[in-house]
Formats: structure tokens, C-alpha cells, sequence
């Protein structure tokens, strides 16, 4: 299927129709629903030090996304993993790389049509931030995330990622790295592209999930591998004025998956302590995954 040798200088593999192609081949038209009426879904897993934590549900995930979006896609979660494991062998197995695979509508006026679903897959090389260990700044955003009622929320779906562009831009603008975006009625949902975390005398509390964002992936692992260490973890509905009065601030997401927010407003902050052990948990995690 494609090409099977590994070529150093490729940065770019895409999978479509049977076929494995170089670089960022051209699969869609003016017509193409997903082009001119944004019905396209993705989702994001990485490979870091040559594993690939949590890959399967990552997988499952854009085929559920797609569902949420009217699609119908025929790919199975066990097809698009083996897709994944044959894509990444043709780069260098000491390469980060960002693994996207897609869900687009072919065809459809305004709703797509369902059987016209098509299936993508991306993988790129995509080194880990600095931000892991330097950190990040953000700034309280004026702009927020919408509900369930305005947006597909439940989706990955890139029709949301306009609005986390302008916060991205609104953020760059004046000097920070991204965003704290609040829900509909003004509670703290979630960096803009990244779940939020803060620590308060030992407790980590994260915002609940209530429709408006992503319950992240990552987010969930490192819930999970905090209180199987014995730390506190409570979510639950979150004031703008309790992270302003955090010990700690973090964010979890595929990108960087854990790295320490070192800067709010104005306000400088350190990595602290709990964030530190929540990379070394994650750390381990992937160490000790199969894939």
C-alpha cells in the first residue's frame, strides 16, 4: 500500500483513499462538504520517546466526533490504529510525532450527507514544546467557549477552532502564549486549547465538565494517575478569582500534555511541586505503555 521505505527527509505521511502520500496532498473541493461547510473532525495523539499513550482511544474518539456531526464513517477504531502503527514506521523511531487522524463530508447541502464520510490520516513529525519545562503565560480571555445548544462542544470538531484562534491571537498580541477562556456564564472552562489544572494548599481542583469543553484525553490520565498517587483532585465549578489566588497552574493536552503555566495576567508564577509530579506521573505512564 504506498510507499514502504522510510525517507528521512519526508516530514508529512498521508493516508487516503488506500494510498500513503508524501507531504499534504490536495483531497478536497470547492464542493467538498468539508471544505465550503466545515464538516470535519479530528482528533490528536502523539508519539513521545517511542511510545504512543493512549492511542486507541484517541482513535475512537474522531469516529465519534464524526457520529456527533451527522457522519457515517465505515472505518473502524482497530482499522485506523493499524493504519496508525504502519504510517509511523516510516520516520526516524527516535522522531516526536503528532498522529491526526480526520473525518470529513463528502457531500451534502448544508447538513452533510452521512454515507459520504471520509477518512484521513495525518502524522507529522512535531518535536515536544519547551513549554514542558519552561512553561507557558496566559491571560484571562474576552472571549469564551459556547454552549452545547450554540456548538457541537461533545465534538473535536475543527468548526470550534476559529474561536480558539482569535483567543490564541488576542493572547500573542499582548505577550502571552494563549488564553484562560471562561464558559457561557462566566466560569472557568479551559485554556484555549488545553484543559486547565490549579493547586491549592495539596488539592488539585480542574473545572467539571459541563458541555461546554472537551473532557481532554490526557486530562483524564492525569486525573487518574494523580489520585492513584494519593493526591486530591476535585472538579467542580471554578471561579476566575480562585486561579488568581492558585498556588500552582497547569495544563494537560495532547500538544504538550503536561507543562506548568508560569505566568497569569500579570501576576508571575513557579512550577510547583504538584505539577512537577503530575509530568513525572505522566513520564512514567508512557514509559511503561505498550505501543
Amino acid at each position: 500500500m504506498g510507499h514502504a521505505a522510510t525517507d528521512s527527509t519526508v516530514k508529512n505521511w498521508t493516508w487516503y483513499q488506500g494510498q500513503w502520500h508524501e507531504g499534504n496532498p490536495n483531497i478536497m473541493g470547492p464542493q467538498t462538504h468539508g471544505f465550503w461547510m466545515a464538516s470535519t473532525v479530528f482528533d490528536g495523539a502523539r508519539r513521545m520517546n517511542g511510545k504512543m499513550p493512549d492511542l486507541y482511544p484517541h482513535c475512537a474518539r474522531v469516529i465519534r466526533s464524526a457520529e456527533l456531526m451527522g457522519l457515517k464513517p465505515t472505518i473502524t477504531t482497530e482499522e485506523i490504529v493499524a493504519l496508525v502503527k504502519e504510517g509511523v514506521q516510516k520516520f526516524d523511531p527516535e522522531l516526536a510525532l503528532y498522529i491526526k487522524p480526520l473525518v470529513f463530508g463528502g457531500e451534502g447541502f448544508i447538513a452533510p450527507t452521512p454515507e459520504s464520510a471520509q477518512f484521513v490520516l495525518c502524522i507529522s513529525v512535531s518535536e515536544m514544546p519547551e513549554a514542558i519545562q519552561t512553561g507557558f503565560s496566559a491571560r484571562k480571555s474576552s472571549f469564551r467557549r459556547p454552549s452545547p445548544e450554540s456548538a457541537p462542544t461533545e465534538a473535536k470538531a475543527s468548526c470550534l477552532y476559529p474561536n480558539v484562534g482569535r483567543a490564541v491571537t488576542e493572547a500573542t498580541s499582548s505577550g502571552f502564549d494563549t488564553g484562560v477562556m471562561l464558559d457561557p456564564i462566566g466560569n472557568v472552562a479551559e485554556f484555549s486549547y488545553a484543559n486547565l489544572f490549579f493547586a491549592k494548599d495539596g488539592t488539585v481542583f480542574t473545572p467539571a465538565i459541563n458541555g461546554t469543553f472537551l473532557n481532554g484525553l490526557t486530562r483524564q490520565r492525569v486525573i487518574k494517575l494523580l489520585r492513584e498517587d494519593g493526591v486530591d483532585v476535585v472538579e467542580k465549578t471554578c471561579k476566575y478569582e480562585e486561579l488568581e489566588a492558585a498556588d500552582e497552574i497547569f495544563g494537560t493536552g495532547n500538544y504538550y500534555k503536561v507543562a506548568p503555566c508560569v505566568k497569569l495576567d500579570d501576576r508571575n508564577l513557579q512550577p510547583g511541586p504538584i505539577t512537577r509530579r503530575a509530568q513525572g506521573l505522566y513520564t512514567a505512564f508512557v514509559a511503561a505503555s505498550e505501543d
